[in-house]
């Protein structure tokens, strides 16, 4: 037999081998191909949902001279940087020492529509509308509370007024 004959036979084996590897990479190759095109194609066509944002700053702050009782109220000035219009559902006031107000169905907020200015009236100090973490609350010359509000969409803003 000649020996170049022999050698071919044993090469028989590396061309199967080498077949099947290329095969595989062929079809890596093809199935990542068809997975970003079906991404691509997909994402175009399904259309994502416009929710909105909430976004929400604040212009002004006054607290009323007068009031029932006196120093109970603060009025902010707010406005709706956001896409979709913002009701409030409660607010909470804070003073320095941890002493919290709480407002938790503040069915009389405004609804402060996108691009638009809106006045909240905060109380703090109306019998049966709200609760304490202390037996009272007002506002005192001098000292620095943090409003926070919540809106409808579970959205919170907070805002920093000194008395």
């Amino acid at each position: 037999m000649n020996p170049f004959r022999k050698h071919l036979k044993n090469k028989k084996g590396i061309n199967t081998i080498l077949a099947s590897l290329l095969m595989v990479v062929i079809v890596v190759v093809a199935s990542v191909m068809v997975y970003a095109w079906s991404t691509g194609l997909l994402g175009t066509l399904l259309v994502q949902p416009n929710v909105g944002k909430e976004a929400l700053t604040m212009d002004t702050y006054a607290f009323p001279s007068g009031g029932t009782p006196a120093n109970s109220n603060v009025s902010l000035t707010l406005r709706n940087a956001g896409t979709v219009a913002i009701s409030f559902s409660s607010y909470y006031v804070k003073n320095a020492t941890g002493t919290t107000f709480t407002q938790s169905a503040w069915t009389l907020g405004p609804t402060i529509q996108p691009n638009a200015p809106g006045l909240a009236n905060i109380g703090v100090g109306c019998a049966g509308c709200g609760s304490f973490s202390t037996s009272s609350f007002t506002f005192v010359s001098g000292n620095s509370y943090t409003v926070t509000l919540v809106t409808s969409r579970n959205n919170q803003f907070s805002f920093t007024v000194t008395r």
